[in-house]
């Protein structure tokens, strides 16, 4: 067992219980105990949300590095590495602390049958807890109640936003979905909601517990102009706090005041000269992510974006309405069977001049025939395609002048498509691109 490979170690957590998904605590906590689990970190921030969790615990991570904290950042899923779902100071976790901590879980679940999930997830916790850590980022899998992450008491628990998505386990309707992501509230806590019309039921939870409640534009908020943006909100002692001339950024402005937000309640001592520094040098792959590709003698903008529901799909609609190409908008699209793909084409089809579709490498994914019968009832100009590489070797090859890619829709998508950008850039270097 000492022996396994970061690869053997996944192979078998996949088998390892009946069900992907088994929503509950009690199974985690009984392990965790068992490993002599406390706090992960001294100062914990817990992220759920139905979009742009990534960003804004990106965005919080790099505002509590650039105080010189020491900070971890637990995420998930990943795009193509599993390392990438456990950072310490910025560096990926290694094969061999992953292998060491999945040992450790190992040995002490005894006859406690875990996910896959649940088993990175106190991996994470052992790891974090053996680094001597300032505060944990922590990035919720599914919900919020009953995820494995929630087995940690937050002293910030932020909500991003709430929409509908992964109802068989969240319910179908809004204020289901909230009371579940509410679960990571704790009493007497800050916990931070950036949704602008949040449902009776999440602050139903808060004072019911009692938390202490901060909303967007209530208790903080944003203004955009031409040159930057600007933020407001109050401090733990309830004082007003404004910061001014922001720098304009590649993620949702959102996200990034939301975060803010949940820095300044988490460190009190909190440097405002530091922040837009912070921002800037925030990075999520895959997430309203630019490249540029070199195609017959030009540059070729790609953008890159993990939404895969409508709620995504409407933010990154208003991103491209804010950036129109010169000239056409080419599409690369695939997408999970279970997401609601009506929803996600009725907003994004206006800002998509033509589009190839594919077939994502998993069982889950939606048939490419399904796509492009959806799109061909809309009126679009649509080709089908092998695998999601091939439909972006399609796009880049008649792409012209001005136009633009944009590859969207799963995870999946956008690892496929970040695979090939590695065997591009290869070939690039070797004169074959």
């Amino acid at each position: 067992m000492t022996h396994r490979s970061l690869g053997d170690w996944l192979a078998y957590l996949e088998q390892l219980h009946p069900t992907a998904i088994d929503m509950g605590l009690e199974r985690a906590r009984e392990v965790a105990v068992r490993l002599g689990l406390g706090r992960p970190a001294r100062r914990i921030v817990t992220v759920t949300g139905t979009n742009g969790k990534g960003s804004t615990c990106a965005f919080i991570a790099s505002l509590l590095h650039a105080q010189g904290l020491k900070v971890g950042v637990y995420s998930s899923p990943h795009l193509l590495r599993y390392n990438e779902r456990v950072q310490i100071d910025g560096e990926q976790a290694s094969d061999e602390a992953l292998c060491a901590a999945f040992a450790a879980v190992e040995a002490a679940r005894g006859d406690v049958s875990l996910t896959y999930f649940e088993m990175g997830t106190l991996a994470a916790f052992w790891l974090f807890q053996r680094a001597g850590l300032d505060a944990a980022v922590l990035e919720v899998g599914l919900g919020g109640r009953l995820d494995a992450v929630n087995l940690v008491d937050a002293d910030v628990s932020v909500v991003t936003n709430i929409g509908l998505d992964h109802s068989e386990w969240l319910g179908d309707s809004r204020d289901s979905v909230a009371t579940e992501k509410a679960g990571i509230f704790r009493s007497g806590k800050p916990a931070l909601c950036g949704d602008l019309h949040p449902p009776a039921s999440l602050l139903d939870c808060a004072a019911s517990l009692p938390a202490l409640l901060y909303l967007r534009g209530r208790d903080f908020d944003l203004a955009l102009d031409a040159q930057g943006w600007h933020w407001r909100g109050v401090s733990s002692a309830g004082e007003p706090l404004e910061l001014h001339d922001l720098p304009l950024l590649s993620l949702p402005v959102e996200n990034a005041a939301l975060a803010i937000q949940a820095f300044v309640l988490l460190e009190p001592d909190w440097q405002p000269e530091r922040v837009a520094g912070a921002l800037l040098q925030t990075r999520v792959t895959g997430r309203l992510d630019r490249r540029t590709l070199r195609s017959k003698g030009q540059d070729v903008p790609l953008l890159l974006d993990v939404g895969h529901n409508p709620h995504a799909a409407s933010y990154l609609a208003e991103s491209l309405a804010a950036r129109p190409p010169t000239g056409r908008r080419l599409a690369v699209f695939g997408l999970l069977a279970d997401k609601d793909l009506d929803g996600i084409l009725d907003v994004l089809l206006p800002r998509v001049d033509g589009w190839a579709v594919a077939p994502l490498a998993t069982p889950r994914s939606a048939p490419a025939s399904d796509l492009q019968e959806a799109l061909l009832r809309r009126g679009a100009s649509v080709s089908i395609h092998a695998g999601v590489a091939q439909a972006l070797e399609a796009q880049l090859a008649q792409a012209e002048e001005g136009d633009e890619i944009l590859l969207f829709g799963s995870f999946y998508c956008v690892a496929e498509a970040l695979e090939w950008l590695n065997r591009y850039a290869g070939e690039s270097e070797h004169g074959d691109g």
